[in-house]
C-alpha cells in the first residue's frame, strides 16, 4: 500500500478502538486517530525510500538502516526451508505482530517512565508522520484538539498527560498492525505470523485470494480504496452520526411541511 492509503486506514482504525481504550471524548479521539495514523507508516520504515525513513532526515535515515540489518541478521537465521532466497529486510521484522506488540509496549513503558515531555514526543512524531502522508490540513486539526484537550484538562494538564501514557501504546501497536493488514492486500502478501511456520516457511506472507488481491499504487488503490477509507474516517468521528441524522431530519421534516 502506499503511505497515505496507510495513513487512511490506520485514521479509521484509531476511531474504530478509541472509545475501547477510554477515550469519550472528540479532542482525545482526534489526536488518538491521528497518532494512530502516523504510526500507520512506522512498519515502512525498513525501506530507506519510505516517507518514515525521510521524515527526520539522518535521524530517522539511521534508524531505517538499523531496522534493515536487524531484519537481515534475524531472517538469515529464521528462515525456514521454503523461505524465498531474500534479503529480509524490506516487509520482514517490521512486518509482524511481535514488532507491532514490541513497540507498542516500549511505547507504553517509554512514555509512563518519561512523563509528560515522553508523550508529547510521541505524538508529535505520529502527527509528523501523518501529516507527510495525509496533508497539511492534518496539522491545524490535531493542533486545535490538543488546545481543546488542555482546556478541557486544566489546570492538571500534565497531570493527565500522564494517564495518555498507555493508550499511547495502544496507538502505536494497532497503526502498525493495521499496516501489516493493508500489506497483506497486496501481491507481495506480509509474513505478519512470524515466527510460526506455515508450509515450511516461518516467514509466510500472507495474502488473500489472488481476485481480491491488488498491486500498490494502481487504480484499486487509489481510486477505490483510499476514497473509501477516506469517506469512512469522516463517518466515524465522534457526534457525525448525530449531525448527519438531525440533517436529514431536518430536510425530511421540511419537506413534509411543503407538502402539507
Amino acid at each position: 500500500m502506499m503511505g497515505r492509503t496507510h495513513a487512511a486506514t490506520g485514521w479509521c482504525a484509531g476511531l474504530a478502538v478509541a472509545p475501547a481504550v477510554g477515550i469519550t471524548t472528540l479532542a482525545q479521539a482526534v489526536v488518538f486517530a491521528a497518532t494512530t495514523a502516523g504510526f500507520a507508516l512506522l512498519p515502512d520504515l525498513d525501506h530507506p525510500g519510505a516517507r518514515a525513513s525521510k521524515l527526520l532526515g539522518p535521524v530517522t535515515g539511521a534508524l531505517s538502516w538499523l531496522l534493515r540489518k536487524a531484519s537481515a541478521g534475524l531472517y538469515a537465521v529464521t528462515k525456514g526451508p521454503r523461505d524465498e532466497d531474500k534479503t529480509g529486510t524490506h516487509r520482514h521484522l517490521s512486518h509482524t505482530v511481535l514488532f507491532a506488540a514490541g513497540v507498542g509496549a516500549a511505547t507504553a513503558a517509554g512514555t509512563a517512565a518519561g512523563g509528560p515531555w515522553a508523550v508529547a514526543a510521541v505524538v508529535v512524531f505520529g502527527l509528523l508522520l501523518a501529516e507527510d502522508a495525509l496533508g497539511d490540513w492534518l496539522l491545524p486539526v490535531a493542533g486545535a484538539a490538543v488546545v481543546w484537550w488542555v482546556i478541557e484538562n486544566s489546570p492538571d494538564v500534565l497531570g493527565r498527560l500522564d494517564e495518555v501514557s498507555g493508550w499511547l501504546g495502544v496507538a502505536v501497536a494497532v497503526g502498525c498492525v493495521v499496516h501489516c493488514l493493508g500489506d497483506a492486500l497486496t501481491e507481495s502478501g506480509c509474513p505478519f505470523l512470524f515466527p510460526l511456520p506455515i508450509a515450511g516457511e516461518t516467514w509466510y506472507e500472507l495474502r488473500p485470494p489472488a481476485f481480491l488481491r491488488f498491486n500498490t499504487g494502481t487504480a484499486v488503490e487509489n481510486k477505490v480504496l483510499l476514497p473509501l477509507f477516506v469517506v469512512l474516517g469522516v463517518l466515524l468521528i465522534p457526534g457525525v452520526w448525530s449531525v448527519i441524522l438531525a440533517t436529514v431530519e431536518t430536510v425530511l421534516g421540511s419537506g413534509s411541511g411543503q407538502d402539507a
